[in-house]
């Protein structure tokens, strides 16, 4: 014997599959990918994060020996501008054990930060944090545990933009800003 279903029943599973989807865009896919967030529900999850619009970075480089002068190569100097109320994240490709060596610090307010790594070809979303706190300023070095994409998630809880002054120099390739 075939079940088949009816018409009503087809109509009724119609709307609540679209009733579903009008959920998910409205709570999920809106707040990370655009930044609309009518329910609230992307912020408390950090969705809205994701979107990221309004973050920018410029780049500068120059020969320095302030940072890494075992291997006398170019430092970059990256200011990232993170919007109030928003985080970014700044990222460099990093072939495994490579070493960074950095140093940064805000125009004055306190940022939450998660230092971290994705490995290269990862599709799960895992990643790796070497370092988190709220901080105005940090300088250090890391050594890459793998081939990936490794940087900065920047948080700013504050009403006012702030801007980060990021030096760095080692053995890596500028990524930039990841939406």
């Amino acid at each position: 014997m075939q079940h088949t279903l009816s018409n009503k029943a087809l109509f009724k599973s119609t709307i609540i599959a679209l009733v579903i989807a009008g959920i998910v865009l409205i709570s999920f896919i809106l707040p990370a990918e655009y930044n609309i967030d009518p329910t609230g529900i992307g912020a408390k999850l950090g969705l809205t994060a994701l979107a990221n619009p309004g973050g920018s970075a410029t780049i500068s480089s120059n020969q320095s020996d302030e940072l890494n002068t075992e291997n006398q190569q170019e430092t970059d100097i990256i200011e990232v501008i993170v919007p109030a109320g928003r985080g970014v994240e700044y990222k460099f490709a990093m072939a495994q054990f490579k070493k960074m060596e950095y140093q940064w610090q805000t125009d004055g307010a306190a940022l939450f930060f998660d230092l971290h790594g994705e490995p290269e070809g990862d599709t799960t979303g895992y990643y790796e944090s070497y370092a988190i706190a709220t901080l105005t300023e940090m300088k250090g070095s890391f050594t890459t545990p793998f081939t990936g994409v490794h940087g900065w998630y920047w948080k700013n809880t504050s009403d006012k933009p702030v801007v980060v002054k990021l030096t760095v120099g080692g053995e890596y390739s500028i990524v930039g800003l990841k939406k």
